[in-house]
């Protein structure tokens, strides 16, 4: 029965099908439940069916859902892709070096290395080295760091989305609002000043085309300038400053800057392309980041994201959904991001959602609809929606990267509800922000009047 839940889950849970080449699975539509102001006609296995199989699963099975992801990438890309001793995804054969010195380059060269590429980022002060491993890449990273021991290397590691987009068929027209919901501005319009703030996404491609980015200004960056819009990056960008009827993101209007990591490629996510989208980012002076994306620890990535952090960015990330027993993800662990988890209609952290010290924050994740390709919406899932909520309320407290980094943090902290312990809880962290962007009292499906 265990296997049959996770095959069910890892199906839906899934957003990279595109990169991953996962099968499209449809599960039967489920009995309707609240959802904030954004009727459907159908709901996602997300919301219902899989919601009440995750609330069975042990720890240990939320935490394979990821591993199987991982596995079935592995299977199906193995020409680019290996696996690290952790069984994590890397790049097949590349070792990446941090800002490496000639001597270690000619001693890397002479002991057979190859130098692949190499990416100099000016914004950051440093510089990525890719380098080709003959042989086996665990090894040849174990001989780089002797030959080497001062210097900073790791593995080309490749970072997956954390949650998806339901499956299930949505509505095609703008929301309209269902039951009651805390006092906000009107459905559709921006919050004062919300026009002239200015956020940034790391994840997959946005859909500038969709509705609820209408009038949106959409900075992109990534995939040689070719756009490759998937439902992932589309989803996270109108949680984050979308607008279309009721429907509302956390900034609506906002200036987006959308790095997209992934173009489709079978490396997508991959470290080095990763540390390109900080860089481009701190060039533009985008404030606040969101990386909806989760993986393991690495160094290169973790000096990356703190040299931004250093700068006065606030760099906001969701802390993944496998499980609450399970190991830590990054970035959102790495010192000094804002790491976010997930609550449900009931305001009630997801039973999938990571917990401990990297949650900062907590904000809604599910029972919600956020934009879907090719058009209307789905409903979401995740840990992934949720960080970018606190990221658009961090975007419209901070309007320059800097010492006021802080205190923006601070403010929104000061403002959390606390539904979990006093202090920083390992369920909820600080508390619960943005509930007002979550699900009203009611239900209003599609047609319904």
């Amino acid at each position: 029965m265990r296997a049959i839940l996770l095959t069910a889950l890892l199906a839906v849970a899934s957003t990279a099908a595109g990169q991953v080449g996962l099968p499209a699975v449809r599960l039967p539509a489920v009995p309707a439940l609240p959802v904030p102001g954004l009727p459907t006609e159908g709901l996602s296995p997300e919301s219902g069916a899989a919601a009440a199989a995750l609330g069975e699963l042990d720890a240990r099975s939320l935490r394979e859902l990821r591993q199987l992801r991982v596995r079935e990438l592995l299977r199906r890309h193995r020409d680019v892709i290996e696996a690290d001793p952790s069984g994590e995804p890397i790049v097949r054969g590349e070792v990446i070096a941090l800002a490496p010195t000639a001597a270690a380059l000619a001693a890397a060269e002479a002991a057979g290395f190859a130098i692949v590429r190499e990416r100099a980022f000016e914004t950051l002060g440093t510089r990525l080295v890719v380098l080709h491993a003959a042989g086996a890449t665990a090894r040849g990273l174990e001989r780089i760091r002797a030959l080497d021991p001062a210097g900073t290397y790791d593995f080309n590691h490749i970072y997956l989305e954390s949650g998806g987009p339901g499956l299930a068929t949505a509505a095609e027209a703008p929301p309209a609002a269902g039951g009651a919901a805390p006092p906000s501005p009107a459905p559709g319009t921006a919050p004062a000043g919300a026009a002239s703030a200015r956020v940034g996404l790391i994840d997959s491609g946005v859909d500038a085309g969709h509705e609820v980015f209408r009038g949106v200004a959409i900075h992109r960056h990534g995939c040689a300038g070719t756009p490759v819009p998937e439902h992932h990056g589309t989803a996270v960008a109108s949680l984050l400053v979308g607008r279309a009827g009721a429907f509302r993101g956390a900034a609506p209007g906002a200036e987006l800057y959308a790095a997209d990591v992934f173009c489709g490629l079978a490396t997508g996510g991959a470290v080095d392309t990763v540390a390109d989208a900080f860089a481009w980012l701190v060039g533009e002076r985008v404030p606040v980041i969101n990386v909806s994306l989760v993986g393991p620890p690495d160094r290169m990535l973790e000096a990356i994201v703190a040299s931004v952090i250093a700068r006065g960015y606030l760099v906001v990330a969701a802390v993944g959904n496998d499980g609450p027993a399970a190991p830590p993800l990054y970035p959102a662990a790495w010192p000094g991001v804002v790491g976010v988890t997930a609550v449900d209609a009931r305001r009630r952290v997801l039973p999938e959602a990571e917990r401990g010290p990297q949650v900062k924050l907590a904000a809604p994740g599910a029972d919600m609809a956020a934009a879907r390709l090719p058009r209307g919406y789905a409903l979401v899932r995740g840990t992934s929606f949720a960080s970018p909520i606190v990221a658009g309320l961090l975007a419209l407290r901070l309007r320059a990267p800097g010492e006021d980094a802080a205190a923006a943090l601070a403010a929104l902290e000061g403002q959390a509800i606390h539904p979990g312990a006093p202090g920083l809880d390992p369920a909820y962290g600080y508390g619960l922000v943005g509930a007002d962007l979550g699900p009203p009292t009611a239900l209003v499906r599609a047609g319904a009047r």
